[in-house]
């Protein structure tokens, strides 16, 4: 029988997974060239907008099939951390009017954490791969 707080997990985990998925591809159908040109405004070297753009799209696509959530969700967690700090800190919460503020990364955090934390094995490819439910049967014996 399947346990609600993985029923949650896997809602969560869709969700996170599609959302950043959502915005890797816009970085790069927006012109990924935009986005360097923005990172490098705000002291951050270029390369890494190609870095976080895979790292959405990839990272996205992970999560939503349920591939290596926990560390996916380690690295989105890291990536929040990140965006907050440096781009989104400075407008403040709910933003300036011309940018948007930090509420939705501390969401995208906050689901991240919980991922990185507790998994989603339900529905996920890593359970079929990895053979999850005889692993932990076996630390249960």
């Amino acid at each position: 029988m399947v346990q609600k707080n993985e029923i949650g997990a896997l809602i969560l985990r869709i969700t996170l997974g599609i959302l950043f998925l959502i915005h890797g591809v816009v970085k790069f159908q927006g012109g990924i060239e935009n986005t360097v040109g923005w990172f490098e405004s705000i002291n951050i070297p270029g390369f890494m907008a190609y870095v976080v753009a895979l790292l959405e799209v990839i990272g996205g696509i992970a999560l939503i099939i349920g591939f290596a959530t926990r560390l996916v969700s380690i690295l989105f967690a890291l990536l929040m951390v990140g965006a907050t700090i440096t781009a989104k800190l400075p407008v403040g919460l709910l933003g300036n009017g011309q940018m948007a503020g930090y509420e939705l990364d501390l969401a995208f955090l906050a689901i991240a954490v919980y991922l990185a934390i507790n998994g989603s094995k339900l529905l996920s490819i890593s359970r079929l791969l990895f053979n999850e439910n005889a692993n932990e049967m076996k630390r249960a014996a």
